[in-house]
């Protein structure tokens, strides 16, 4: 059987059509705190894969910080994703936690299994970091 293909996504370039992807794709988000105009564009969401909501806080605050000292949107949310070490932890709760190890595992498998899956967040990766890109990575370095 041949394994599933992995990519991933923003929720605009999906409601705006600036992405193309495979029809038969799954569109999995990976959000803990679901908007409401976010569930009507994918299939289902995995809250187990977003973020610990403390990181996202942490991160949250201190863009706030470095916004008000004048950097842009994009440059203080990504200098606060090194400020906070949001890396390293949230590799981290994605190898601890028990419920994002369940659902690590059942994408893992439904990849091995020949589903095509596109992980989908909020953040456009071509200006800011997102947690959505180190989840694919992972997901693509157990296959």
């Amino acid at each position: 059987m041949t394994q599933g293909t992995l990519r991933d996504t923003y929720v605009a370039a999906l409601q705006h059509d600036l992405v193309n992807l495979p029809d038969q794709a799954a569109l999995v988000g990976v959000v803990r705190s679901l908007m409401p105009w976010f569930a009507p564009a994918v299939d289902e969401n995995h809250p187990a894969l977003g973020p610990p909501q403390t990181l996202l806080e942490q991160i949250k605050r201190r863009a706030e910080e470095l916004e008000a000292d004048g950097l842009d949107d994009a440059e203080a949310h990504n200098t606060a994703w090194d400020d906070v070490d949001f890396e390293r932890r949230y590799r981290e709760h994605l190898n601890t936690d028990d419920d994002a190890q369940t659902a690590f595992e059942a994408l893992h498998t439904r990849l091995l299994e020949g589903e095509d899956l596109v992980l989908v967040c909020y953040e456009n990766t071509e200006t800011k970091r997102c947690h959505r890109t180190i989840l694919r990575e992972e997901l693509a370095d157990a296959l």
